[in-house]
């Protein structure tokens, strides 16, 4: 071989180093993965039912799978629902219902119960309402439904922007308030505040949505995600002060932003991140546990990053769940979930499937920095009297499922404010009663071996 030859082959070597180059798995444990319905692969969400099992939720090419991964030596999958055929479908959980929705024409809302687990799984209904099929993404927060993108406000076949479902009756949706000043690819709703990622509205913008008032929703601010503005989801930490968004971007590549946004007049940059070693890789979503975020990050895979301090992510552990490339690709890992009480994480790989693992030693550089409080405890929801909205406030001493139901003075349930496993914490949420007629209400807190109740009174 020639100096010439020698020195591209060097050459080729070290480019390729840095492109497909792949630092061994760090601190995390290969559970399972499965591959049962072909390259296709799309979103993941957890349920965690009122026995403690577990179960992963994948979104396939044509259709939903549904798979127990309580046992570790024995995680497979129960049952199956069909769909249209899309190479997206997204869902999320309430109660003991799954909500499926993909971009496919005339897919609308799947509802599916969960109750019949570990057996089986049941299509309840296909849901939807005049102007409306198919739907990019789905978020959730307590009894409410967001749809994001799509046609879901009615405006021709991809002018979606943001509208609320009331899940109040799990089985019977309602179709609240519409957002559509531009297009919601996703959003992120905490206390009544959505914040919409408009990835493809020039120039790129996160809107703060206010969301109290469940029919009428109103615009708060907004700001340009630059530099790279391709917002594609969020997530916020504990503090509320930072947001955390993905660009979904190929050139440049997407990064992870953390966002200041302790002023809504002034949102400021305060740092980025990429995964240990790798420059070139995409970053997809970001969902965040307490002081975990987990990322999944394309051809990077499984990325999970101690934020005790919001501004300055340290990388605690990761699982490449595509090993042979590095590159700027969109494809690999397309989303994952974190099971609260068995610490399992769950990741959706386009070609790959499902993936189950686990961090080796969860505790490595985290300190809790989360007041914990001693007891569970139901407070005096305020305003008292209201209309048609009021806040109630809760806490949750241990990792536990609850239950957080409103009944009338005949002792009916009208409404199912949360049914849901819980990390140890104090819980806050608006209660939009405007669907209810004036009179005297109750609601109850429950969890295991702990109820309590309260009045509320709505005046209209």
């Amino acid at each position: 071989m020639n100096l010439k030859s020698i020195f591209l082959s060097a050459l080729l070597l070290i480019v390729s180093s840095q492109t497909y180059s792949q630092l061994p798995d760090s601190n995390t444990i290969l559970l399972a993965q499965k591959d049962e319905h072909g390259n296709g692969y799309s979103a993941c969400w957890g349920y965690a039912g009122p026995n403690g099992r577990e179960y992963a939720i994948l979104g396939c090419n044509t259709g939903t799978a549904f798979i127990d991964i309580t046992d570790t030596s024995n995680i497979h999958e129960v049952d199956f629902v069909p769909g249209v055929t899309s190479g997206w479908r997204e869902m999320k959980v309430f109660s003991s219902y799954a909500y499926v929705v993909s971009e496919g024409i005339n897919s609308r809302l799947q509802i599916i119960a969960l109750q019949y687990l570990p057996d089986s799984v049941s299509l309840v209904s296909t849901y939807s309402y005049s102007g409306y099929d198919h739907t990019h993404s789905i978020s959730q927060a307590g009894p409410y439904l967001y749809l994001n993108g799509g046609n879901n406000t009615q405006g021709g076949s991809n002018s979606g922007g943001v509208t609320i479902l009331d899940i109040t009756n799990p089985t019977s949706p309602v179709k609240r308030g519409s957002w559509s000043n531009q297009y919601v690819h996703d959003c992120r709703v905490v206390n009544d505040t959505i914040y919409a990622c408009n990835i493809y509205n020039p120039p790129g913008t996160i809107s703060v949505i206010n969301a109290i008032n469940k029919d009428a929703l109103v615009t708060v601010n907004s700001w340009v995600n630059s530099p790279n503005q391709f917002p594609h989801n969020c997530a916020l930490p504990n503090d509320r002060r930072y947001i955390y968004t993905t660009d979904e971007t190929s050139t440049p590549n997407g990064k992870l932003k953390v966002w200041d946004k302790s002023n809504l007049n002034n949102v400021t940059l305060v740092t980025t991140w990429m995964p240990t070693g790798i420059t070139t890789a995409i970053v997809h979503n970001v969902e965040i546990y307490g002081n975990l975020a987990v990322i999944a990050h394309y051809r990077a895979g499984i990325r999970i990053l101690n934020i005790t301090n919001p501004t300055a992510p340290q990388e605690i552990a990761w699982y490449d769940t595509y090993p042979s490339s590095n590159s700027n690709s969109f494809s690999g890992c397309w989303g994952v979930f974190m099971f609260p009480s068995s610490g399992k994480i769950i990741a959706s790989d386009i070609s790959g499937g499902l993936f189950v693992v686990k961090i080796g030693n969860p505790l490595v550089g985290i300190a809790n920095n989360q007041t914990v409080p001693t007891a569970f405890s139901l407070q005096q929801n305020y305003p008292n009297p209201f209309n048609p909205a009021t806040t109630i406030e809760y806490s949750v001493p241990v990792n536990r499922r609850i239950t957080l139901k409103v009944y009338d003075v005949l002792g009916r349930q009208v409404g199912l404010l949360a049914d849901e496993f819980k990390l140890a914490g104090n819980y806050k949420l608006n209660y939009d009663a405007g669907l209810l007629p004036s009179g005297v209400y109750f609601y109850t807190l429950s969890g295991e071996g702990f109820s309590q109740t309260r009045k509320m009174t709505l005046v209209k």
